[in-house]
């Protein structure tokens, strides 16, 4: 098995990796990039369509996006305030199409009852519910930089992932994110003591190759891949792409119509084309689901 070292690159992929994980792990902001994905809205067409969020939990998610320069919010009015994705936050679908692709496939499923015919089946599991279920994961402090380094080195010692993975800790510092990993599925350790992915943690290298090239990808890049029918462009007043201070702009002539379309028009290759319905199809757990065989949900 490969034991090659990563290239020095990779800590700067690795760097924008963990970014972005740390922006869409914040339980609620994938849910809130997905219903905006399709049109921009005002806060009370939001709301609704997110109806487990607690009073007071949208705005600091709003907030969040707003200011790593996903989301745009435009003024037309003091009272009349629009959300919608930046060419930033637009380029993001593919992203998280992949990453609910890999969960919808690995991620372990609950037993119903077919309604038409009785049968028992694999639970239906929203897409994004999927998409945060594989960010708990994989999101965890330490948690990527180790799969990280099995993915380019194919097994390695705890000693060799302590020192790459988690410089300036001890090496007994290493074991607690091991130990979880494995308890999710996504590492095995071997009799002799090294460490490598197991297949679903292998399976995780299309969603960190498409995360790390969106963290990479500079503005003018995603402006240009910009996929059409997602919520406007950045306002042309604006200062930089990513700018978020709001705006005050000539009011619309008529208020933003609910679209009948798709809540997301992206999908991963070889993936279920997402549906209306897809997204908010069940309640939520309120935790991760105790494993029965592959990684933990």
């Amino acid at each position: 098995m490969a034991t090659t070292a990563p290239p020095p690159s990779a800590s700067h992929d690795l760097s924008g990796l963990t970014k972005t994980l740390d922006l869409l792990a914040p339980r609620w902001s994938v849910w809130v990039l997905m219903t905006l994905s399709s049109q921009t809205l005002r806060y009370a067409e939001i709301k609704p369509r997110l109806p487990w969020l607690a009073d007071g939990q949208l705005h600091p998610r709003l907030r969040h996006l707003t200011s790593d320069g996903v989301v745009e919010r435009t003024e037309y009015a003091p009272r009349h305030v629009t959300y919608g994705l930046t060419s930033r936050g637009a380029a993001l679908m593919p992203v998280l199409a992949t990453i609910a692709s890999w969960g919808d496939t690995y991620l372990e499923k609950g037993m119903v009852a077919n309604k038409t015919t009785g049968e028992m089946e694999p639970e239906r599991i929203p897409p994004a519910q999927n998409i945060d279920d594989a960010l708990a994961l994989i999101a965890p402090r330490h948690a990527t930089p180790i799969l990280w380094s099995l993915q380019a080195r194919g097994s390695a010692t705890a000693k060799t992932l302590a020192t790459e993975a988690m410089p300036g800790y001890g090496l007994t510092a290493i074991y607690k994110p091991l130990e979880r990993l494995a308890a999710d599925g996504l590492i095995t350790a071997s009799g002799s003591g090294d460490y490598q992915l197991s297949a679903s943690g292998r399976a995780l290298s299309p969603v960190f190759q498409t995360i790390s090239a969106w963290a990479a990808a500079p503005p003018a890049e995603t402006d240009a891949r910009r996929p059409r029918g997602q919520g406007p462009a950045p306002s042309q007043n604006r200062s930089a792409p990513w700018a978020t201070t709001p705006s005050r702009r000539t009011t619309p002539a008529a208020p933003a119509v609910r679209s009948d379309g798709p809540a997301l028009t992206t999908t991963a290759p070889d993936s279920p084309a997402w549906k209306t319905g897809d997204l908010f199809s069940h309640q939520i757990p309120a935790r991760p689901v105790s494993p029965t065989g592959g990684p933990r949900r």
